[in-house]
């Protein structure tokens, strides 16, 4: 294993009452590296990750956590690993450094100055005194992450971090994990449907759909593998139907006429014309995250 590599899933699958849920799916993260893990609702996203932190075991295939089998040597494994799937787990009626306290009894041989290491590391020396019940949500996430840390993990993995935060939460977030990922030299792993955010996020994104892994790369290589030709052409329908005979249409989040760039543009342009077809503009752009996510998935919906 490359030395780099943080976690590893080979030909990983989970079958529940002899229906296939995870259909033999594989990648690795790596130091530092931020990595997205997109998917609608029912694709694995959440079966997947419950196996990679040990709440279920998979039917077959490996997960290897720095260089430790997780099936063979779990104990060895899953210090390495440090979670929050779905929201984290607080005590609001004790103070921010009290839960931390409460979970630090959890752990062997973490001392506690670890407590105010992860303080710092999260922002929240501020307020760390002050009862969790007085704390804003995105102060709740990361208290809860300052928990996930408190092992001194190498990979933390985050079901949804920003989940019914506020815009400027939600950007918060972004820039602490990024900051984790750069700074820190952790890998994070985020599951999340804000598509735009994972965007900004992430280094490189898998993209899941009905237990399977269809794309693996860095989000600036799938964005630049194929470009989009936006047409402006009335009537709409005609334009459609005419550039369906010779080009791939897409699906677009925006209902708009897209069709993939093969260099035929031109081509394209004078059939349209010479049907009739008023051509008002031709766009050539690189796609979204989101417009990749509908092409890929085949318009499921990540909600």
């Amino acid at each position: 294993m490359s030395q780099d590599v943080t976690l590893a899933v080979e030909n990983l699958k989970k079958s529940i009452k002899r229906k296939e849920i995870i259909k033999n799916i594989s990648f690795k993260l790596h130091k530092g590296e931020v990595f997205g893990f997109l998917g609608p609702n029912g694709a694995g996203k959440t079966t997947t990750i419950r196996m990679l932190v040990g709440l279920i075991k998979p039917s077959s295939g490996r997960i290897t956590i720095c260089g430790k089998d997780l099936q063979k040597n779990f104990s060895a494994a899953i210090r390495h690993i440090g979670c929050i799937v779905e929201n984290p787990e607080l005590y609001t009626y004790l103070s921010g450094r009290e839960n931390l306290e409460y979970f630090l009894r959890m752990l062997k041989g973490v001392p506690e100055s670890r407590i105010d290491e992860t303080v710092k590391l999260v922002r929240l020396e501020n307020r760390i005194n002050d009862k969790v019940s007085t704390y804003s949500l995105g102060m709740k996430q990361r208290l809860g992450i300052a928990q996930a840390l408190l092992s001194n993990p190498e990979v933390l993995i985050l079901d949804e971090p920003t989940n019914g935060l506020d815009p400027m939460g939600i950007r918060e977030m972004r820039e602490f994990i990024r900051f984790l990922a750069e700074k820190e030299g952790l890998t994070v792993l985020v599951s999340s449907h804000l598509l735009s955010e994972i965007q900004l996020m992430c280094d490189r994104v898998a993209i899941m759909s009905k237990g399977k892994i269809l794309k693996v790369d860095s989000v600036s290589s799938l964005l630049t593998e194929k470009e989009r030709v936006v047409w402006h052409a009335e009537p709409v329908d005609r334009a459609r139907k005419v550039l369906s005979e010779r080009a791939e249409i897409l699906p677009d989040a925006a209902g708009r006429l897209v069709t993939a760039n093969d260099g035929d543009i031109s081509k394209w342009n004078k059939a349209l014309v010479e049907e009739g077809i008023e051509v008002k503009g031709i766009d050539v752009k690189l796609p979204s995250l989101e417009d990749l996510f509908i092409e890929l998935t085949e318009g499921e919906s990540i909600d």
